[in-house]
């Protein structure tokens, strides 16, 4: 259970594993805060949710986090003096070979999945160290164990390739959680930043959530073999969940699936160290200041300027 009355914003909401973090996290008596673009899709959450649990206390706010002059109205829309802990979930993997672009003129996968993130954080940031032992949970991906970032070409301007990008995005998130939780805890906070990755999801191995999606028998069943070695969405949720309620859990640690990282129950495990790089992490977060006009730790009076 929920150690006393928690408000949690979850990024990515209305769809995939998301939806079963927020799902489990209001069975677990949280007032949950479903951040979604597509605010029908929200509605559509809301009511899947309360479908099994009818006590859930749930809110939405519409969150676009690849159009980052959006987030301020999202953050002021919360309406929220006190946050108990931010789920970074959403994210986005392209599938067309052309390079797309977010309102603000960057890739659209870097944009959404750490730009959005880092500047959300960034507007948060008063209100998350406002509230004693808060959490910013970073979902971040198996597929990241492989990636290397390349500062010089943070936004794939040089031989894109859609999936690789995903990759070097998700690794961007993990770098930059881990960063921000050695900076906070210089700096005394009690707020803490954690990674969690969901291992090996997939739809045919995840139950059906109507209104919201609806998965046949037939999916089902071709999903089973794979159940051997993968996990359905709402059972890699769970690891997410448990880092966003157990205080056990400290600042810097990284959790994912039992077995060998990609399905099972959640556990504890020793970050490779290109994710944990100091130097790396460094370069990414001034970089990602200079492209957002951002800095989570800083006032917001003192500004960063943009990147031309």
């Amino acid at each position: 259970m929920v150690d006393g009355m928690k408000t949690v914003l979850v990024t990515g909401a209305g769809a995939g594993i998301g939806y079963f973090v927020a799902e489990q996290l209001a069975a677990a008596g949280a007032t949950v805060v479903l951040g979604c673009r597509d605010t029908a899709k929200a509605d559509l959450a809301a009511r899947a949710i309360r479908a099994r649990v009818p006590a859930a206390r749930l809110r939405w706010v519409r969150l676009d986090l690849a159009d980052l002059s959006s987030l301020p109205a999202t953050v002021a829309d919360l309406g929220a003096d006190s946050l108990d802990a931010v789920v970074l979930n959403a994210g986005v993997l392209l599938s067309g070979p052309d390079r797309r672009m977010s309102p603000q003129g960057h890739e659209l996968t870097f944009a959404t999945n750490h730009l959005g993130h880092f500047a959300l954080v960034a507007h948060l940031a008063p209100i998350l160290t406002a509230t004693p032992n808060s959490r910013v949970i970073t979902v971040g991906s198996f597929a990241a164990r492989s990636a290397r970032l390349d500062l010089a070409d943070l936004q794939s301007e040089d031989d894109y390739q859609p999936k690789r990008t995903y990759e070097r995005s998700k690794l961007a998130q993990m770098l930059f959680a881990f960063e921000l939780d050695r900076r906070l805890r210089a700096l005394g906070a009690t707020s803490a930043s954690i990674v969690a990755h969901p291992g090996g999801a997939l739809d045919s191995l995840t139950p059906s959530r109507p209104p919201l999606f609806v998965h046949t028998t037939a999916q089902r069943l071709r999903g089973l073999p794979a159940g051997v070695a993968l996990h359905g969405k709402h059972a890699a949720a769970e690891t997410i969940v448990r880092t966003v309620l157990d205080t056990d859990i400290a600042g810097g640690e990284l959790w994912g699936p039992r077995v060998f990282g990609l399905r099972g129950r959640p556990h504890r495990e020793t970050p490779p160290a290109h994710l944990t790089d100091p130097d790396s992490a460094a370069g990414l977060w001034a970089a990602s200041s200079a492209l957002t006009g951002l800095d989570p730790l800083r006032h917001p009076s003192t500004p960063v300027p943009l990147l031309a």
